[in-house]
């Protein structure tokens, strides 16, 4: 059994490649929205024209950008969303309901801090983590059945 895992939410920490690194081995296909924020947040006026507003220059961007995220979300077994500390990833909210809807499995990737405030999406997900590591394991178990000590 093999799992595709869609890895979704904050771009300024090396979570993914911590979890990437830390799953070599197992059987998973990791795919993730666009985390080069520059290329994010202006590809809908680099490829379909430029926009005076900032307004419609974000809604072209967002709107080319979910073409990727939806076919992420839809094609994964499991979704992990991950909140940083520094800034609102209002985009990764909306991913994990999202993600919810569809009835993926969902991760939950933040710290202590991020609890209360995330609290509606940590009850729709099958595991809430502090650390990436503990979504690698999360990730074996299901694979081999085995816990990581």
């Amino acid at each position: 059994m093999g799992l595709k895992v869609y890895l979704s939410g904050e771009i300024h920490t090396d979570w993914r490649e911590q979890i990437i690194d830390g799953s070599r081995g197992l059987d998973v296909e990791f795919s993730s929205p666009v985390t080069d924020h520059a290329a994010s947040d202006d590809c809908g006026v680099e490829i379909l024209g430029a926009e005076p507003n900032k307004f419609w220059h974000d809604h072209k961007g967002a709107k080319v950008n979910a073409i990727r995220t939806r076919k992420g979300i839809a094609d994964a077994d499991v979704v992990v969303v991950r909140f940083g500390e520094k800034y609102r990833q209002w985009n990764a909210a909306f991913d994990a309901g999202y993600a919810a809807a569809l009835g993926k499995s969902l991760i939950v990737l933040h710290g202590p801090d991020h609890q209360h405030a995330l609290k509606e999406v940590d009850a729709a997900a099958l595991a809430v983590a502090d650390e990436p590591d503990q979504v690698v394991d999360i990730l074996r178990y299901v694979l081999t059945g085995k816990l990581s000590r």
